[in-house]
């Protein structure tokens, strides 16, 4: 039986049965207990933790073993990284962290939906705080795993302190961050995303910078902002010009979406969940054009980090080509389980080897021209192929 199969039967069977935040909490002790004993952390890297040397990657002025990280959202406070870095994931991002602890939103507030590989969350930030998380990342071991922060507002700050209450969080956290990523994508904190607006968004992301440049003299941290799927194609344009005009390293692209179109789950059973940002397969499309549209605007001249959807290394694959120099996933990890970092970059190690590329570097944006003809089916969830599938 192969490791696929074996979790794709635990997450039918126990998984499943188990409140998702309950689950993740599970999960997340079981990865951070496995990097606290010496002879359970060698045998979990040796299992799971091998990357194909020829997917070696450079980015943000950083080496990486390769291409593939964990998204912000799994490890907000910071406590599980050399653990995840043990699964194979080439770099992990912390956060969202915001300027003062706060307990999130009201549980439940993650919800699964299994026939469409998604989950829908409003966790609302929850996170210990920059203080504690920073003090956290002061600590860990050196060397270690490429660590980004991901930085967000205080819920309890008001809109017009927003700016402040980032520039606190970079101050605190920005000597411990290998890059920043400011958030203002989340769909869970009121008035959030109206900071992408432009006009919003170069005060903001001015601030930073210049916090990280106090807190950090003598060394840039590399400076990127996550965004949305939902902005219209001409804000995106916007976020692009306004990134290369203000000297940002990059982009993420892109957040968890608003949208609950073409879904193969019941009405019924999404309402019920509520609000929040839908992540996973159905994402895919739009957070792919989305990447497509800013390599098209901006070229080489931005890092981009492609996510959203990413379940498989011909996903993955895909966002290489279309302008991705790193990719992240979240919701394929859920659904994947342990094995999946290492199934994806073995996955890409043959597509590289197949294709007309020496390097990763080489085949980043090659097909950013190429976007396939939209269509209704465009949005609904596939099936990979059999050596790639996902629990359901």
């Amino acid at each position: 039986m192969s490791a696929l199969t074996a979790y794709d039967l635990f997450f039918r069977a126990a998984l499943c049965r188990i409140d998702p935040e309950r689950a993740h909490g599970l999960a997340s002790g079981l990865i951070r207990s496995a990097a606290r004993v010496p002879a359970l952390r060698g045998a979990v890297a040796a299992a799971f933790a091998p990357t194909p040397p020829e997917l070696r990657v450079s980015a943000l002025g950083l080496d990486l073993p390769g291409p593939l990280g964990l998204a912000a959202g799994f490890d907000k406070n910071a406590t599980g990284t050399a653990g995840l870095a043990l699964l194979g994931f080439g770099h992990v991002e912390i956060g969202t962290v915001t300027g003062r602890a706060q307990p999130g939103n009201p549980r439940p507030r993650l919800f699964r939906l299994p026939k469409d590989r998604a989950l829908i969350n409003r966790m609302g930030f929850n996170n210990d705080g920059a203080a504690v998380v920073a003090a956290r990342l002061a600590r860990r071991p050196r060397p270690g795993p490429v660590v980004g922060v991901n930085i967000g507002r205080t819920k309890a700050v008001p809109e017009e302190r927003a700016v402040a209450d980032y520039v606190a969080g970079t101050e605190l956290l920005a000597p411990h961050a290998d890059y920043l990523v400011v958030n203002v994508s989340s769909p869970n904190t009121p008035g959030l995303r109206d900071l992408q607006a432009a006009d919003r968004l170069r005060p903001l992301l001015t601030a930073v910078r210049e916090a990280a440049e106090r807190a950090v003299p003598g060394r840039r941290v590399p400076l990127l902002v996550k965004i949305a799927p939902d902005l219209a194609d001409e804000d995106v344009d916007a976020v692009a010009d306004l990134a290369l005009e203000l000297g940002l390293e990059g982009i993420i692209a892109t957040n968890t979406t608003i949208s609950r179109a073409d879904l193969a789950t019941a009405e019924g059973a999404v309402r019920a969940a509520g609000a929040g940002g839908l992540s996973g397969a159905p994402v895919r499309e739009r957070a792919l054009a989305v990447l497509r549209r800013l390599y098209l605007r901006a070229g080489g001249r931005l890092t981009l980090i492609g996510v959203g959807g990413v379940e498989t290394a011909e996903d993955a694959w895909q966002r290489i080509l279309a302008g991705a120099t790193l990719v992240q996933g979240y919701t394929g990890f859920i659904y994947g389980g342990p094995g999946w970092a290492r199934r994806v970059h073995r996955g890409l190690a043959e597509r590289l080897a197949a294709s007309p590329y020496a390097t990763l570097a080489e085949a980043v944006g090659t097909a950013a021209h190429r976007a396939p003809a939209p269509s209704a089916a465009a949005t609904r969830p596939r099936r990979g192929p059999a050596s790639e599938r996902q629990a359901p």
